[in-house]
């Protein structure tokens, strides 16, 4: 059994992540969390809900046998398994929560097989009140014991945690997941903006579509939000769903497979975001149809 799981990345998915985790104790068998951030003072914050955060990444290696990564992208990720492989031994798992490039995924996994580590990735979806309310979906990549491994550790976590193939395969189904997310932000701000500009009141569009086709999880979240102008508190990031829509792009030229949705939706989230939008919520994205606030 595994008795004690690292938590690495501490931002707005980490944080809750680390206090579900803390207190499930009893249902997982785990009995240390541990967290380390580059910031040392958000793992600290962490300290009343029983997680011990720790400064340096060798010893969170050397006392895990689980490493959970929640870390920003590829690069992100890339350094702390560079900083981390010295120090890792034959029996550990590490599950990546981030979403990154599923050939980078891959690479990586090779390389910690090779020292008898194992990898699971495991996107999630379902955001901070996902996180909190233990509601995400995981989709995970990796060999059957391994994903079996990483799903009693993130039973507190996940209404729905599906094995969606080998290595990488994790990767490949949050950038669909993705796609479709964010290329529904983009025409929901359209839809805000036009009914705004046709006289409409925006905000009664969330009681009119409940329900029918046009409804859906981001629909409820970002609809109101436009409609009033109220984009905080910041539950997605700009800058964030943008990386997810390159890798998109990128993996659809990789496997000459057209993602022209997604590489005009980059294109105007990446407009956005040049205009200083790109650590704010998704939800300013009806800013690019109706000007400043």
């Amino acid at each position: 059994m595994d008795r004690a799981v690292g938590i690495l990345g501490i931002g707005l998915m980490g944080a809750p992540v680390a206090r579900r985790l803390a207190g499930a104790r009893s249902e997982t068998g785990v009995h240390d969390v541990l967290a380390w951030n580059r910031s040392p003072e958000k793992a600290r914050a962490l300290g009343e809900f029983g997680v011990e955060a720790l400064e340096r990444l060798e010893v969170v290696a050397e006392r895990s046998d689980v490493l959970v990564l929640l870390l920003a992208d590829t690069a992100a990720v890339d350094e702390v398994v560079r900083s981390l492989l010295p120090h890792l031994r034959a029996g550990q798992l590490i599950v990546d929560c981030s979403s990154i490039e599923p050939a980078a995924t891959r690479r990586m996994a090779l390389e910690c097989a090779q020292i008898g580590v194992s990898w699971v990735d495991a996107p999630v979806s379902g955001g901070v009140v996902g996180a909190e309310n233990g509601t995400l979906a995981i989709m995970a990549g990796g060999e059957p014991a391994a994903v079996e491994r990483a799903r009693a550790i993130a039973k507190p976590l996940f209404q729905r945690f599906t094995h969606v193939g080998p290595v990488g395969s994790g990767q490949v189904a949050k950038v669909c997941n993705q796609m479709i997310v964010a290329c529904n932000a983009i025409v929901l701000a359209e839809v805000v903006a036009l009914a705004q500009a046709s006289g409409m009141n925006a905000s009664v569009l969330t009681e009119a579509l409940c329900g029918g086709f046009a409804d859906s999880i981001p629909f409820q979240i970002l609809v109101p939000r436009m409609a009033a102008r109220e984009f905080e508190p910041v539950k997605w990031r700009v800058r964030t769903l943008l990386k997810d829509l390159d890798t998109a792009v990128l993996l659809g030229e990789s496997t000459t497979s057209p993602t022209p949705m997604s590489r005009a939706a980059a294109a105007l989230f990446r407009r956005h975001a040049e205009a200083g939008h790109e650590a704010r919520d998704p939800s300013t994205l009806v800013l690019l149809h109706t000007g400043p606030e």
